[in-house]
């Protein structure tokens, strides 16, 4: 039997720090893990800039609930609960995630969590633990499952590797070349065919 575990920002919804950079006009809130692996240096940054700019939690929280998931991608989940069990293991945080969840349906969600002041300001990230989409690829599989894993940058390559059958899904092209084994999708109907042929098998 196979679990899908699977990365969130840039597969089911826009990254949250690209939709910040917009509102705010911040430029650096662009950097993402396709540009900096290093996710405690870029979270910190992050943080950092926040305060500096007076941008509190609850209004990170306004501008995403003014997002929405990507187009297909309700359907997409529909589909692969019908076939497979999904975890979606992310380096986001649940006071970010969680209206998301909803419109996605729902899925288990494994990520992170943040400190917050009493002053609404976020304080600190608190990481689950390190390198966790890959320990979670190692439970999986310790329990007899097989895995199918999906993402699209560095952050989500341990996880691949360590995964049964890794997918690369919309990588910038620094990561597709620097990472020429795992196979490429560009879209749900790509992803879905690549995940069907796997559980076939």
């Amino acid at each position: 039997m196979y679990v899908v575990c699977s990365d969130l920002e840039s597969i089911y919804v826009p990254e949250i720090w690209i939709s910040l950079a917009k509102k705010t006009g911040i430029k650096e809130f662009n950097i993402t893990t396709r540009e900096e692996p290093d996710y405690d240096k870029l979270m910190k940054r992050r943080i950092e800039i926040l305060k500096e700019n007076n941008i509190k939690l609850k209004n990170i929280q306004e501008v995403l609930a003014e997002e929405s998931p990507f187009l297909g991608a309700k359907d997409f989940l529909d589909w692969l609960s019908s076939v497979a069990r999904l975890i979606v293991v992310s380096d986001t945080f649940v006071e970010f995630a969680n209206p998301w969840m909803n419109k996605l349906g729902n899925p288990i969600l494994f990520c992170n969590s943040l400190i917050i002041g009493k002053d609404g300001f976020i304080k600190e990230h608190v990481m689950r633990q390190d390198n966790g989409k890959k320990k979670v690829v190692d439970a999986i599989r310790s329990l007899n499952y097989k895995v199918i894993a999906y993402g699209d940058s560095y952050n989500d390559i341990n996880m691949l590797m360590q995964a049964d059958h890794g997918i690369l899904y919309c990588p910038p092209d620094t990561v597709k070349e620097q990472f020429p084994q795992f196979p490429v999708a560009y879209n749900y109907s790509e992803l879905k065919e690549m995940i069907s042929k796997i559980l076939t098998e």
